[in-house]
């Protein structure tokens, strides 16, 4: 949806999970050594001022990576709260810059980015980088048009605003499309858990489409809160072997963390 902008809620909690089990699954990928196209659907704009003001008008990072940061992080999720940390609570670090921090110098990256306005500071943030392609088109169809070159493996990462009902129905559509475009590709979705559970049924259908890792967390709901959302989840196709453990132990440990009198100080 062009009226969305992730500024507004950058580092929150759903932040927390997305990001932390992306850090542990794009160090297993690098891990193995290939050359790797990285390529992400919906970019946002690459990094984020926690201190400015989008971030503060709605002050969803004081739950998110604020909290953790100020407080004693889960072990689990230390590297990712530590990698944050290093960036600085400035130059907080969206899915783009994680990647283009974490892999190697041979990657090939492609970032697309319909907003205007995010597109632009996509641009700024990122397009500096040789191994970067910042593309203002339609993320789904233009993924679909790049292929890995011989020996490279192919990682998609998607993280639509799903503003509407209209986005879960894109991507169920989408999905079986990519997985039979690059039958070797490591696909990562990201996916929020709605208090209705509106997801469910969605998340089921994902499960069977071919082996994958799905890592998700809920948070304590307030009576008060009006938001439809209530966790979050990553759901990461043909994943190494070797990032399950981590990328459970990254969720349990957020659940935990969310459930405990630390997270509401």
């Amino acid at each position: 949806m062009l009226s969305y902008q992730h500024g507004y809620h950058a580092g929150n909690r759903a932040d927390v999970l997305k990001h932390a089990v992306l850090h542990a699954l794009l160090g297993h990928i690098a891990a193995v050594g290939k050359p790797i196209l990285y390529v992400e659907t919906h970019s946002g704009r690459g990094r984020y001022d926690l201190t400015g003001e989008q971030a503060r008008k709605g002050g969803e990072a004081e739950t998110g990576i604020l909290a953790l940061h100020r407080g004693k992080p889960p072990r689990a999720l230390k590297p990712w709260v530590s990698h944050v940390e290093d960036c600085g609570m400035k130059n907080y670090p969206g899915s783009p810059d994680l990647a283009r921090q974490l892999l190697p110098p041979t990657a090939r990256m492609v970032f697309f980015e319909k907003h205007p306005a995010e597109h632009a500071a996509l641009e700024a943030a990122v397009g500096s980088d040789p191994r970067v392609q910042v593309k203002h088109s339609d993320g789904y169809s233009g993924a679909l048009k790049l292929s890995p070159r011989g020996g490279e493996q192919m990682v998609c990462f998607v993280d639509p605003s799903y503003e509407t009902s209209r986005d879960i129905d894109a991507l169920a559509l989408w999905t079986p499309r990519a997985l039979k475009r690059w039958p070797q590709g490591i696909l990562i979705l990201w996916l929020p858990l709605f208090r209705d559970g509106r997801e469910a049924e969605f998340g089921e259908y994902l499960a069977g489409l071919d082996d994958c890792i799905i890592a998700g967390a809920r948070w304590p709901v307030d009576v008060n809160d009006e938001s439809a959302l209530e966790g979050s989840a990553v759901v990461a196709f043909r994943a190494p072997a070797a990032a399950s453990d981590p990328s459970h132990a990254i969720a349990a440990a957020i659940q935990s963390w969310w459930s405990s009198p630390a997270a509401k100080a």
